[in-house]
């Protein structure tokens, strides 16, 4: 590995963008197949359980049941893609690829190329959720142009997804073991944090229980930027957020180090 001071070592900037760019020209390659899901599956799920359940739940929190789905949707979409991105992603490239042996001959470190990784999932949760947003809205399910600037939720959802699956990676020996993560973790996750119904129907011990869920969190923030439901509690939830990701993706990239570094 070349050393950081050396002359025309490239900056931090530029070899995390080395990283996120890589993974960007892959994604592209087939565009039309990885582009189009994001605008096709919140139909599909508004279509089977918004207009189901909207015959017989007519509200929730005061406003119509579709709306309070809708306002969920984007950052559901951004958990999911991250926490594949860089669970069967990562996993695929590290052991069956062997795409990182190549990149870390290259001028960077193994935190750079982690780093990177959660950058580029943060990317895709960012795209995800932008693209749910737009469809929503199109049956005015979210007040535009305010959903957009939750967006950027989506970004930070994705990273904090991304450095919980790496740490999940840097423990899985079997590629079939991420069936525990999805059904046991991120699968629950989606119906327990705030997305399909408010948090305060649930028993008080799951009510707890689901504040340790990340995603719950990140809704939170998300509905206070398209409603302007601002609480005191919304610093606590940047902060969770916040800590989560750095505590998270610290632990996962020394972990992971040890795997990369032979």
């Amino acid at each position: 590995m070349s050393n950081n001071s050396g002359a025309g070592y490239p900056s931090l900037c530029h070899r995390l963008y080395a990283v996120w760019y890589r993974h960007y020209r892959v994604y592209t390659k087939n565009l039309l197949s990885n582009g189009l899901p994001p605008f096709l599956e919140p139909l599909i799920f508004l279509a089977g359980i918004g207009l189901g359940m909207g015959k017989y739940v007519s509200e929730m929190n005061g406003m119509p049941y579709l709306e309070y789905l809708a306002s969920g949707l984007p950052l559901s979409a951004a958990m999911f893609t991250a926490a594949f991105e860089c669970s069967f992603g990562t996993f695929i490239r590290l052991e069956f690829d062997r795409v990182y042996d190549g990149m870390l001959a290259a001028p960077i470190t193994v935190g750079n190329l982690l780093a990177g990784e959660i950058l580029w999932a943060g990317t895709k949760g960012l795209f995800f959720s932008t693209a749910v947003i737009l469809v929503v809205s199109c049956f005015g399910l979210l007040p535009m142009p305010v959903s957009l600037l939750a967006s950027a939720i989506g970004f930070v959802t994705g990273c904090m997804f991304a450095a919980l699956s790496l740490l999940v990676t840097s423990f899985v020996k079997t590629i079939n073991h991420f069936n525990f993560y999805f059904t046991g973790f991120i699968s629950p996750m989606f119906f327990f944090s705030g997305i399909v119904f408010p948090l305060e129907n649930l028993p008080a011990a799951m009510r707890y229980a689901a504040e340790i869920f990340p995603l719950t969190h990140s809704i939170r923030l998300m509905r206070a930027i398209v409603y302007g439901q601002w609480h005191p509690v919304l610093l606590a939830d940047a902060a969770f957020v916040l800590v989560f990701t750095l505590v998270i993706g610290f632990f996962a990239i020394r972990r992971l180090r040890k795997r990369l570094i032979v």
